[in-house]
């Protein structure tokens, strides 16, 4: 059987961007090529260069780039060459782009039906609105966007985050492109919409033969989606393999770190072969081998060797003298040992929420009473507690009210309903009504460090203010305990005279931990702090976490869409969906059968290295319920729903032998029989890279 025909291939790519000192080189010889059907994997830790890659091959350059070399054939042309008015016809027609975040990439102010027609006729592919309209209906319904008649006259806010999504893949296949580059296009995605755009794409590119490259940091979801893998650090391409093989058998050992940093849901206190030392740090990169500095396996003169991409088996390769070194099975390295989970909860818990209720609206404001408007309740009736110590887990996809539960317990959201009670004492619904004290006990980790910390601020500033709201101390005394949280979270002291900007993603997030841990609080309230991350900086902070968890006996709030983080740290899990909890239990109960119907969809989504795809029973989609409605509010999406009485009764909980609780009218033993996730399955050896041959309905 012949070789599918090669579409693009990049030969011996070169950039480098301006700075002050001069010419930063970003991308080193970089070749690959991408053959025609086929999905091509481009991974690496931020500032390896991907996104760099991918927009040269659209022809997009920064003012501050040039190409020192190399070139990009595509249909007999090198792109680079290519005048303005040819790279302009070719953009969008035949090859596409489909951004990270579908939020600022369309318009705002025209209706997504308007910007894919104007996408039509700048490549004058129809000849007037009624063949347009014909046009733009047909490509909604292709990428699974309910009715899409409807649809067209839609401003982007009045869709989700998974619906605009679609409508960016809608505008990139508008003129059947060759070639389609997605760049982290699900990032920031919950689980299950992430599901649904990873079986979007492998649809498409069966029914279509759609050809692919496609821009990631996660390695999980590549094993899903992709047939090749190419992985890039510091501007190299270091390893380019099939990816299963790549999976089974990584010959590099930058590959190996990547796949040894990665959560397992199936294994969680299995540790990882070693989260990366180091950081990537260009200006320090030796003459050789760019990696030598945080690699186990290098020798003296890996640091002087320029390294090349060598044929080690068939379609793979990659740039390592000491590959061979690599071929034992992988063995986990020493490293710190895994903090102990919490066992016992005392009495009364640190932290209670009791039939605690949060509605938006709910102040009865001018316009809601001249307008009439109900409230929109978004936590309904939820009860749980956390021990000294403890870390529970709430998990659910995006709008389900993860991080509104944790703005009630900040103070920075009244309770509707209910309240929040630290060490059985009745807490004010806001911030500014509660003791000093009260305060500092609790901690708020944001996502973003990024829009968290002072732009303007040193880092040692930025650390020294939660001392001044809630210690008297001299400014001796002061510096001392900014030294301290900083050698807590393992930074040097010569972090605290940084600021912000001149410090990783990675870095960012501990100056963050740092600057709550420092108010010596008893509650840590974790927002998606992992979301944003590198796989290797994300089990760096991981690790972080637990470390601190153990030493300060610190209690962790941990909201998160990552199940497999989520089961490799917390005690208990609180499943949401639409406010309402679903599933509550220890940890070990939640990944067990019997599950909640929910709860068993957010597990089938979880990408996982090991566990081959499977196609799935397509949840029915429907507007979401009133938010006072009877009934289940997951009726309408369950799968296993068994009639009218869940869209009219309230479901009762049920209790497991085990101490857990789910929210549903299907008895525990049928709940548990349905089940299709369990551990054992979730270990099965993957048979390779082909996805399943018929991914579900996406409608």
């Amino acid at each position: 059987m012949s070789e599918p025909e090669i579409l693009l291939r990049a030969v011996d790519l070169q950039v480098s961007y301006r700075q002050q000192e001069g010419w930063l080189p970003v991308l080193h010889r970089v070749n690959f090529a991408i053959r025609r059907g086929e999905t091509f994997g481009l991974v690496g830790e931020s500032g390896c260069g991907k996104s760099t890659v991918a927009l040269q091959l659209l022809g997009y350059r920064h003012p501050s780039a040039r190409v020192e070399g190399g070139h990009i054939e595509f249909g007999g042309r090198d792109l680079l060459t290519l005048p303005r008015r040819e790279l302009d016809r070719i953009r969008g027609d035949r090859i596409s782009f489909v951004p990270q975040n579908p939020t600022t990439a369309l318009n705002p102010g025209m209706r997504v039906g308007d910007q894919v027609v104007e996408i039509l006729r700048l490549h004058k592919r129809v000849a007037d609105a009624a063949q347009a309209l014909a046009r733009v209906t047909e490509l909604f319904g292709l990428v699974g966007l309910p009715t899409p008649r409807a649809l067209l006259g839609r401003y982007p806010h009045q869709l989700s985050g998974g619906q605009q999504q679609r409508v960016c893949i809608a505008m990139a296949l508008a003129c059947d492109p060759d070639l389609v580059v997605l760049d982290e296009p699900t990032t920031g995605l919950d689980v299950t919409t992430q599901e649904q755009i990873v079986e979007l794409l492998i649809d498409l590119r069966q029914r279509i033969g759609l050809s692919m490259l496609y821009v990631t940091h996660d390695l999980g979801l590549l094993s899903q989606i992709a047939d090749r893998v190419g992985v890039m650090y510091a501007g190299h391409m270091v390893e380019i393999a099939p990816v299963a093989e790549l999976f089974h058998q990584p010959r590099h050992p930058y590959t190996r770190g990547l796949i040894g940093s990665i959560p397992r849901i199936d294994r969680p206190d299995e540790p990882a072969a070693r989260p990366l030392r180091g950081l990537l740090r260009r200006n320090e990169l030796p003459a050789g081998c760019p990696f030598q500095p945080r690699c186990d396996f290098a020798e003296a003169s890996c640091a002087v060797n320029h390294q090349t991409l060598d044929r080690v088996a068939p379609g793979h390769e990659v740039a390592c003298q000491r590959w061979r070194a690599l071929l034992a099975p992988a063995v986990a390295a020493a490293g710190e040992a895994a903090a102990p989970r919490a066992t016992v909860e005392p009495e009364p818990p640190l932290l209670a929420l009791d039939h605690l209720s949060i509605a938006y609206g709910a102040t009865g404001g001018a316009l809601s009473r001249f307008l009439g408007a109900a409230p929109f309740v978004a936590v309904r009736d939820v009860n749980l507690a956390i021990g000294q110590g403890e870390t529970l887990a709430l998990v659910g996809e995006s709008g389900s009210g993860k991080s509104t539960v944790a703005r009630a317990v900040s103070g920075l959201l009244r309770p509707h309903d209910g309240q929040v009670l630290l060490r059985g004492q009745k807490l004010a619904g806001l911030v500014r009504e509660r003791s000093g004290d009260q305060r500092r006990e609790i901690q708020y980790i944001f996502q973003n460090p990024d829009a968290s910390l002072n732009p303007r601020a040193k880092i040692g500033t930025i650390l020294a203010r939660p001392l001044e709201m809630f210690f008297d101390l001299d400014r001796r005394a002061t510096r001392e305990r900014v030294l301290e949280a900083l050698a807590d979270v393992r930074l040097d002291a010569g972090y605290a005279d940084r600021y912000a900007d001149q410090l990783s993603g990675g870095e960012r997030q501990r100056v963050a931990i740092a600057r709550a841990l420092i108010a010596r609080p008893t509650l840590l309230l974790c927002d998606e702090v992992l979301s944003a991350l590198d796989v290797s900086v994300q089990a760096n902070v991981l690790d972080l976490l637990r470390r601190l968890r153990s030493e300060h006996q610190v209690a962790m709030l941990f909201i998160s869409h990552d199940l497999a983080v989520v089961r490799s740290i917390a005690d208990k899990v609180g499943v949401l969906f639409q406010g309402q909890l679903m599933q509550l239990g220890r940890t070990e109960d939640i990944f067990a059968p019997p599950f909640h119907p929910y709860t068993h969809s957010l597990l089938m989504a979880v990408p996982d290295p090991d566990r081959p795809r499977r196609s799935m029973p397509a949840a029915r989609r429907v507007a979401a319920r009133p938010a006072m409605a009877t009934g289940c509010p997951y009726a309408g999406r369950c799968a296993w729903q068994p009639g009218p009485v869940c869209e009219t009764a309230t479901p009762p909980w049920r209790k497991t032998g085990r101490g857990a609780a789910i929210y549903c009218h299907l008895p525990l033993d049928e709940l548990a029989a349905r089940a299709r996730w369990t551990p054992s399955e979730a270990t099965a050896p993957s048979p390779g890279a082909s996805p399943s041959p018929s991914p579900r309905s996406l409608a």
